[in-house]
């Protein structure tokens, strides 16, 4: 299935900060209300079932005999048009 990218940022950020958006991100989960993304001229209102499948992936990136980047990523999957009521499916 092709990908479609709706919204995508990237930028340097304190721990401080990263983890104040990622409150904003877990406090909208929490209140069942949508997640609103925007930077600059983008942005996108994704509003994810209850339940929805999550993902966390540590990566490291780079050559195998030496130092490279890492990373973490968080991913939230859910079907389009899904009512949530179903079975949690990973996929």
């Amino acid at each position: 299935m092709p990908e479609e990218v709706l919204f995508e940022t990237e930028q340097s950020q304190s721990r401080s900060e990263i983890a104040t958006y990622l409150r904003s991100v877990a406090d909208s989960l929490e209140t069942g209300g949508p997640l609103a993304l925007s930077a600059g001229d983008q942005s996108v209102e994704l509003d994810p079932t209850d339940p929805s499948t999550f993902e966390v992936k540590a990566e490291r990136e780079g050559p195998a005999d030496s130092l490279g980047e890492l990373s973490v990523e968080f991913e939230i999957e859910w079907d389009e048009g899904d009512d949530g009521d179903g079975e949690l499916r990973i996929e």
